[in-house]
């Protein structure tokens, strides 16, 4: 695994680790900020379950998707112009972010801000590791790399609460949309630290290591593609079923392009990822655990921003301090889980970590959710405890991933194996608040249109009227009333019905408003209890799997730690 890196000598090493710091912190600031909003967004756009989703799932999207390129890119080019590049990128996602004013605009804004992210992980790494060439120097600066990066996640749902909190102007009547919504500010903020990072890089040391190196260009296009396509069909399936015939296609070529891939690498002389790994079957076992675990972790997150937020409609700054219940301890808990990696075998630590994942997904399954604490419904400050048990689990997780990966491999291999473990943990991330999201809007819907037929009935509606209404999502009844209310009397116009008989089943619609959205959003809440049960049940399999992850898995030492660092500077490691 030996590579050849040349540093420049110009440049300064404070400057390069300052930078670095920055660049890994600003990252999981905007990786974090969908999390902590989305049930504002659902407020604030207006948005269907599938608009909410992809907003979401859109920057784990970025990331996930050229996560095995960007490194080898810094690699071949010099990893200063690709944090330039990071950097400016994020500034571009950040900023139409801050100024998206509908559903599209914001998606497009987090898959830029993704793909800035998705650069600024692998390259900070890599900087950092360049100029530490010491095994035991560069284990403790990869240890405070990691430090910031979990700090970029304490920050995040605190920027987000704190904005919205005292940034937002109301709209000059009652119900009128904000004349600036103080979330906004959040994204304002990320863009000028992200300037920051441009202006200290400049003096920061540039390095690379491009001997033996070469773009696998069909695989990254096949697994890109592959991915795309897969997560397409799982977000459309959230308001078009899983039987639509646009998901049936994307589902056929995501499958046959990610099986195009694996025939791809399985014949090129420089993969990305080397599917021998998946022989030994500890790897294997950690490869999927990854996956469900994260998934479990994120599908949480989800539905909590979601259901506190946008069901409940507690403040933001609330879901600021709850998601600081989540991500602290990652934060918090660094020396200790340090100390247990190296003096506990980690695939323990492993399973710790997901059964306590998996009780919190329990528990919070329990809850009664979609009706808003003034209403009686569950307290915010019920979700701490629980949410506080899957901050630890992820604390004990995230990392004991990779420990466990690169130790179950032979040592030739760990560079590889701990990449690919990356890969396979943001795919689990990426596949949280989407799968989430179709379990969630799938059943609320099937549970809403029994009562809603039933409430139309009692206010008179004639029977067509009703079969169309019932079609509806709860979430739009919630998050998209008026636009419902115009489309039905559109409908009810072009169709012939004389303009007393609309305006008469306009105003019996708007009668029964507060008895549909009560319904909506209690329907809602069940489809987020079966996501919360789901992720229980997908942190208790990973925890059970982990048993069967061979006991030769022991701690790895600072040399192992190092070694897969040097050989695999490209592996996007996001916590």
């Amino acid at each position: 695994m030996s590579q050849t890196i040349s540093v420049a000598s110009r440049g300064s090493v404070r400057a390069t680790f300052v930078a670095a710091y920055s660049a890994v912190t600003l990252a999981q600031i905007t990786n974090a900020l969908p999390g902590a909003l989305s049930g504002t967004f659902a407020v604030e756009f207006h948005t269907s379950g599938a608009g909410l989703t992809w907003i979401a799932g859109m920057f784990l999207m970025g990331i996930v998707v050229f996560e095995l390129s960007w490194g080898l890119l810094g690699d071949m080019f010099g990893r200063k112009k690709l944090l330039y590049v990071g950097a400016a990128v994020s500034i571009v996602g950040s900023v139409m972010a801050a100024m998206a004013p509908t559903t599209d605009m914001m998606i497009v804004a987090q898959a830029i801000g993704g793909i800035g992210a998705g650069i600024l992980f692998p390259i900070s790494l890599s900087m950092i590791a360049a100029i530490t060439p010491d095994h035991r120097a560069r284990a403790k600066v990869i240890a405070t790399w990691a430090g910031f990066l979990s700090l970029g996640a304490v920050i995040s749902p605190m920027l987000a609460g704190f904005t919205a909190q005292f940034f937002t102007v109301p709209g000059g009547a009652p119900g009128a949309p904000n004349a600036f919504s103080g979330w906004r500010a959040a994204y304002l903020v990320a863009a000028a630290v992200a300037v920051l990072v441009l202006i200290i890089a400049v003096k920061a040391k540039d390095s690379a290591a491009a001997e033996g190196r070469k773009m696998d260009l069909p695989g990254q296009v096949t697994l890109a593609l592959g991915l795309i396509a897969v997560l397409y069909a799982t977000v459309t399936a959230v308001d078009a079923g899983f039987g639509s015939a646009q998901v049936i296609a994307s589902y056929i070529a995501g499958g046959i392009l990610l099986l195009a891939f694996v025939v791809i690498e399985s014949r090129t002389a420089q993969p990305l990822i080397h599917l021998s790994l998946f022989k030994n079957s500890s790897y294997s076992i950690t490869g999927i655990v990854a996956v469900t675990g994260m998934f479990a972790f994120l599908a949480i997150c989800f539905s909590t921003s979601v259901a506190v937020s946008g069901l409940a409609l507690a403040e933001t700054w609330k879901i600021g301090v709850l998601f600081v219940f989540i991500q602290g301890p990652a934060f918090a808990f660094i020396p200790v889980v340090g100390w247990l990696i190296h003096h506990v075998a980690p695939r323990w630590v492993l399973t710790a970590g997901f059964a306590l994942m998996a009780v919190s997904g329990f528990w919070l399954s329990t809850f009664a959710l979609g009706t808003p604490e003034t209403f009686g419904g569950t307290p915010w400050t019920t979700f701490i405890p629980p949410l506080l048990l899957l901050g630890i689990g992820f604390a004990l997780t995230v990392g004991s991933v990779t420990a466990v990966a690169i130790n179950t491999v032979p040592v030739q291999q760990i560079g590889m194996a701990s990449a690919t473990t990356n890969l396979l943990r943001d795919l689990g991330f990426a596949l949280g608040p989407v799968i989430g999201s179709a379990i969630a809007f799938g059943i609320g819907a099937t549970v809403f249109a029994g009562p809603l037929a039933g409430i139309l009935g009692v206010a008179g509606l004639p029977a067509d009227a009703v079969a169309g209404l019932v079609h509806v999502p709860p979430l739009g009844f919630l998050s998209g009333w008026d636009g419902v209310v115009a489309q039905f009397s559109g409908q009810a116009a072009a169709s012939g019905a004389p303009a007393q008989a609309v305006d008469g089943m306009v105003k019996a619609l708007v009668a029964a408003k507060p008895h549909i959205q009560g319904v909506a959003g209690t329907s809602l809440g069940q489809g987020f209890q079966t996501v919360y049960l789901s992720a229980g049940i997908a942190a208790t399999l990973s925890a059970i799997l982990t048993l069967f992850i061979s006991a030769r898995s022991s701690a790895p030492t600072a040399d192992a730690i190092a070694e897969t660092t040097e050989a695999n500077e490209e592996a996007a490691v996001i916590d």
